[in-house]
């Protein structure tokens, strides 16, 4: 009997600096372009120069150890922010352009930062109260803040400070309810970066995206991808985050040679034909299950990756290219072997090591592992011994996800074990999205569950039950608006429907199960057009209006309604874009769609657009 582990192949001897590769770039290379902004370009000399000035600036107000907030965007300030902050040894906590000031509060309630950096109108109120600094960092580029300042208070009383020896943290959604942050060393990092370098090829003259949301830990591996190879970082303006299309134009514009990548969004691209003019020739893609291979016509090699942050960034990988004698299969393509260094374990409940071919909880072992959560009970949780690694009693994280490993050692992914799930990319803990939706005064308790498409793409609902006695009944529309206060975009629900009670099962529990199949079930009954909706409407409106009820799971939705207002965020926007190009011909951009007060006016635009290029509308759908 073969056993579940597989380990992957030993850690280059290029694989133990972070800092340290950065650096000996700037000696070797010191005028080859370090950021690419447009018409904007900074050498590595002009980074390390304005590095150096932003910790002169700081003095000894920002210390080793520290747990630095960064509020900023892909730019070369962010760049130069995260360089000063590793050469000073402080921690880079990356919260995003526009953290949601509830979120933000919670996060300094228990996350011990003792500086937030950002334009002072992002930052939430008691930081905008506090001591400012003006920061000496670059203000031009498409996502470039004007005027950003370190804004210092002391860390609240009980709030983690990060474990020694971390390079970065990011957050991850809870099940309390509020975001945990885990923290990650240079040595875990470091092996990683010389497997993407080796993997990718990436290198001077090279031009490696700055794409990902900076929430989130993929962003990581971009910046210091590019800063340790030599190559060019090229930060995209925010718009093709969440437009297939327009992604594409920007890379063909921008020249980008090696990319990482949503999961939600590569796919539309693999299902279209692939242009053939890009410079594009490495393409990593993550954050999601993945279900479409590369067609032969695909011209970059596409690396399905896999990992959660707790085991920093990427894990296992499946390389695939147009080539390969499986590239027609229809069968999701799997996550693939460990990365150098990395131990993949599949286990029973106690954590015995099941045979191969068996069914299992994934939990990940090696250098790459996370130091853990700031919270140390939290680590005791999810970083565990078991048996059945190289020895006994080795760690692991158990990251609660279900695979099966072949005979081969290649590892599919068929789930999670719990109630988390992923929406675009984004692991969401539907716990922080009923506490969100909890702070309203006029709700008594919130569930949420995760309906999935045919394709198995997840959507939140949310069912509220008001407090007794309450003089009106929560309002959806206001309840969505302050949830978007406290969670990421992707966690903000589709829909909230307020119940005036919750079926139970037989131990008295919220039956999630029974709730989520009368949510189908009414879905289903409902699927189709009302008739008011027939009566007299185009094609177009027909096509908009359904395309929008599917995506969001809502039979309700009518033309008056706004987009936003409505539950729509920008991988639903994505999705609504790529039906209405495929069904029409017409490409809208996704500021033509954000910027119409309502769906009709959305309809508008696109019956212009239609007539401009010399077609009626939409096939009748």
């Amino acid at each position: 009997m073969t056993r579940s582990v597989l380990y992957g192949p030993a850690v280059d001897p290029d694989g133990t600096e972070v800092l340290g590769r950065y650096e000996e770039w700037v000696r070797r290379t010191p005028d080859a372009p370090a950021v690419l902004d447009g018409p904007h370009s900074w050498t590595y000399r002009e980074i390390d120069a304005a590095a150096d000035a932003l910790i002169r600036a700081w003095g000894s107000r920002v210390r080793p150890g520290d747990l630095v907030g960064v509020c900023l965007d892909r730019s070369a300030a962010l760049v130069v922010t995260a360089v000063a902050l590793a050469r000073a040894g402080a921690v880079y906590l990356p919260l995003g352009p526009r953290p949601g000031e509830r979120r933000l509060a919670a996060v300094g309630e228990d996350v011990g930062v003792s500086c937030l950096i950002g334009a002072p109108e992002v930052l939430p109120a008691a930081h905008r109260a506090a001591e400012h600094l003006a920061l000496p960092l670059p203000g031009s580029g498409v996502n470039a803040a004007a005027g950003a300042v370190a804004a210092f208070l002391p860390p609240a009383p009980g709030a983690h400070p990060a474990p020694e020896g971390a390079l970065y943290a990011v957050l991850t959604s809870g099940s309390t309810g509020r975001p945990k942050a885990v923290a990650v060393a240079e040595a875990a990092l470091a092996p990683l970066l010389a497997w993407y370098r080796r993997e990718t090829g990436v290198g001077p003259g090279e031009r490696q995206s700055l794409l990902i949301g900076v929430a989130f830990d993929p962003h990581v591996l971009e910046l210091w991808a590019g800063l340790t190879s030599g190559a060019a970082l090229v930060p995209a303006p925010d718009a093709v985050r969440w437009d297939p299309a327009a992604l594409v134009d920007w890379w063909r514009a921008a020249e980008v040679t090696v990319a990482v990548t949503a999961t939600p969004m590569t796919e539309p691209l693999l299902d279209a034909p692939w242009p053939q003019d890009l410079a594009l020739r490495q393409l990593v893609v993550g954050g999601d299950r993945m279900r479409r291979r590369p067609g032969p016509d695909v011209t970059a090699v596409v690396h399905n990756a896999y990992g959660p942050a707790e085991a920093t960034v990427i894990t296992t990988v499946h390389t695939m290219r147009a080539a390969d004698a499986d590239a027609h299969q229809d069968a999701p393509p799997p996550i693939g072997v460990p990365l150098p260094g990395v131990g993949v374990l599949v286990t029973d409940p106690e954590g015995r090591v099941v045979p191969r071919g068996e069914d299992g909880e994934l939990r990940i072992a090696g250098v790459q592992l996370a130091l853990g959560y700031l919270d140390a009970e939290l680590t005791r949780d999810r970083f565990v011994t078991t048996p059945g690694g190289a020895g006994d009693g080795e760690r692991v994280y158990r990251t609660g996800d279900r695979v099966r490993m072949r005979a081969d050692g290649v590892v599919e992914f068929l789930g999670r074990l719990d109630d988390q799930v992923k929406i675009s990319g984004v692991r969401i803990e539907p716990a922080e999205v009923e506490a969100a939706l909890e702070q309203d005064p006029a709700v008594r308790s919130a569930v949420v569950v995760a309906p999935r498409d045919a394709e198995g793409r997840a959507r939140l609902v949310a069912f509220v039950l008001p407090v007794a006695g309450a003089a009106a009944p929560p309002d959806p529309g206001a309840l969505l608006a302050s949830a978007r206060t406290w969670l990421p975009e992707q966690a903000v629900p589709s829909a909230v429907e307020v119940v005036a009670s919750f079926t139970l099962d037989a131990n008295g529990k919220v039956d999630r199960a029974a709730l989520l199949k009368e949510l189908l079930e009414r879905e289903e009954a409902g699927a189709g057009p009302a008739a008011a909706d027939q009566d007299g409407a185009s094609a177009n409106e027909r096509l908009v209006l359904g395309t929008v009820r599917v995506l969001l799971g809502r039979a309700d939705v009518a033309l008056a309604d706004n987009f936003a207002d409505i539950g729509g965020t920008s991988l639903v926007a994505a999705r609504l874009l790529a039906a209405v190009e495929r069904e029409t011909g017409v490409r809208l951009r996704a500021p033509e769609l954000l910027r119409q007060p309502d769906l009709k006016s959305v309809v508008a635009v696109l019956d212009a657009r239609c007539a401009a290029a010399g077609t009626t509308e939409a096939r009748d759908v």
